[in-house]
């Protein structure tokens, strides 16, 4: 990496650094707690479309499927399942290109992860099913239930990439540091410096917005999908894919959609927030108790953005007594 793109790699990792500074004042990291991060959950393969996909499966039952953001996979679930497939057939797959799932020679946008989730649940046959959702995965399983209101009897979302946060209207209107490291992961250059070349969701932004010290053996977990450069152009696009400044319109467009689908939906839905969160902070709450009518909502205490990983038997005892209910 040269050097001035080092020291944009830097500067970017400082911006974030200040932006969550707040919220990391609130919530101080909490010291090595007892959150498992060994994986005991029998992972299967399937093929989907021209490539592969890996999923975790444990349970019988009604059908739940967990769903995944960047630059995580199904593993960030593996302390929430246990909670659900006590009582449920639950199915976590890694998103295409993520995790152990294949990589094909395609964009990674997100209409390419919907066309591949599609995919991946008609080649399982899955019937009626729940979607449980974390950030870009929380827009997908928002997506999918929109454009399948018949298939998606439930869903469960927790910091996700969705309205009221996005779309932003400008760069400006993100503030000076978080507009500015979006403009940086955005450039040609700069982005794929920091994010092919120097892995920075793994290495930097997945464990600084988590409110534990993630162990070796996580981050080893995480880093394996990414060993090569090639490897991270699904965790480069995703930060292109958020909408900024009227781009990409398409997602814009899915926004809109999906706010207007959350005020249409009669469906059970469960929102999960923590103290003070990133992208569902709990301001964020009334828009969706205001917005969506079958709403509930779960606080599960402190953390930052990878809840999962701060709160995972919150977040389980949560979300199986909403199915319980539901």
């Amino acid at each position: 990496m040269s050097n001035l793109l080092k020291t944009a790699a830097v500067t970017t990792l400082i911006a974030l650094s200040s932006t969550l500074a707040a919220a990391t004042d609130a919530a101080p990291k909490l010291p090595a707690v007892a959150v498992s991060e060994e994986l005991v959950i029998d992972r299967r393969e399937i093929a989907v479309l021209d490539s592969t996909m890996s999923y975790l499966e444990e349970g019988e039952g009604d059908v739940v499927v967990f769903l995944h953001g960047n630059p995580s996979s199904a593993y960030l679930w593996r302390n929430v399942i246990p909670y659900v497939s006590s009582s449920h057939r639950v199915i976590a797959p890694d998103l295409i290109g993520m995790g152990q799932s294949g990589k094909p020679d395609i964009a990674y946008t997100f209409a390419d992860h919907a066309r591949y989730l599609e995919a991946f649940v008609a080649e399982l046959n899955l019937p009626e099913i729940t979607l449980v959702s974390h950030d870009w995965g929380a827009a997908l399983a928002w997506d999918f239930a929109r454009r399948n209101p018949d298939k998606v009897v439930r869903l469960a979302y927790m910091e996700g990439v969705l309205p009221p946060a996005f779309p932003q209207e400008s760069y400006e209107a993100m503030g000076e540091e978080m507009g500015g490291m979006f403009r940086a992961l955005r450039d040609p250059e700069k982005g794929r410096e920091m994010v092919m070349e120097g892995n920075m969701f793994v290495e930097n932004i997945l464990p600084m917005m988590a409110n534990r010290p993630l162990g070796e053996a996580a981050m080893e977990t995480y880093r394996a999908p990414y060993s090569t450069v090639d490897s991270r152009l699904p965790t480069w696009m995703w930060p292109r894919e958020v909408p900024i400044n009227g781009m990409p319109a398409s997602n814009v467009q899915l926004m809109q959609d999906i706010q207007t689908f959350m005020g249409d939906t009669d469906m059970p839905v469960l929102l999960a927030y923590a103290e003070p969160g990133v992208l569902v902070p709990p301001q964020a709450v009334p828009f969706y108790t205001d917005l969506i009518g079958n709403l509930e909502t779960a606080f599960v205490g402190q953390g930052l953005h990878f809840i999962q990983e701060d709160q995972p038997d919150a977040i389980g005892r949560a979300i199986a007594d909403w199915l319980r209910r539901n």
